[in-house]
């Protein structure tokens, strides 16, 4: 969005933000407790932080319009590689078990959301 209009910007924004609710509310419907949302450390930012009986998901929400790229091309190895590194920063500040950790990437696009568990 760099370059883009101010106005262009806070519509993504807010795009991303509805993206998010609608996520967490799915996952909260699933059973997952909300820990976090918007974490920000280790170099990068966690869009939420999702736990069930130990199993933590450290989730990646891309909302698109349909029309848009798809949402999983934007996560690249240099995106992974931050998500991983705030990963290892917000569980080494965790005093809690951790059974097992995985990235859970959520697509939103129009009223469809696509979850892909394990996904790097």
């Amino acid at each position: 969005m760099r370059g883009a209009d101010p106005q262009a910007r806070r519509r993504a924004r807010l795009r991303g933000i509805s993206g998010e609710d609608r996520v967490a509310e799915l996952l909260a419907d699933e059973g997952w407790l909300l820990r976090d949302r918007n974490w920000i450390g280790g170099g990068g930012e966690l869009d939420l932080i999702v736990c069930r009986d130990g199993c933590w998901r450290m989730v990646e929400v891309k909302t698109r319009d349909p029309e848009d790229l798809d949402g999983l091309e934007a996560i690249d190895a240099r995106k992974q590689r931050k998500l991983r590194s705030a990963a290892e920063a917000y569980l080494a500040a965790l005093n809690e078990p951790v059974v097992e950790v995985a990235f859970l990437v959520a697509l939103v696009e129009g009223a469809t959301i696509r979850l892909y568990d394990d996904a790097f």
